[in-house]
């Protein structure tokens, strides 16, 4: 097996990111307490995860702008769009599964 290059794997997961977050915008269906609640992080976290990786970089990107990158579009129109009440179950779940900081 020949391992890809630093370059290369950079190139990779940049890849599998651009994928995951298409996915992600085309199941509108998919909470994202029920993303938290099945695999521990949700749209939100990968925005959080990619303002601090802008950060780190010395870009001076915001929360909003990082949450538009995944949701493709302003979070407010999203959540307006696509975003439910979450249900008595999906509460619970999610308190029993947060994860602890």
């Amino acid at each position: 097996m020949t391992l890809p290059s630093k370059d290369q794997q950079t190139e990779l997961e940049a890849a599998a990111f651009r994928r995951l977050v298409s996915h992600l915008r085309n199941r509108t269906d998919v909470q994202n307490i029920d993303l938290m609640n099945l695999a521990g992080f949700c749209r939100n976290c990968l925005s959080n995860w990619y303002l601090d990786a802008a950060k780190e970089n010395g870009l001076d990107l915001t929360k909003d702008e990082s949450r538009e990158i995944v949701y493709g579009m302003p979070y407010d129109e999203w959540k307006a769009l696509h975003q439910r009440e979450a249900t008595t179950d999906q509460q619970q779940a999610f308190e029993q599964n947060r994860p602890k900081e």
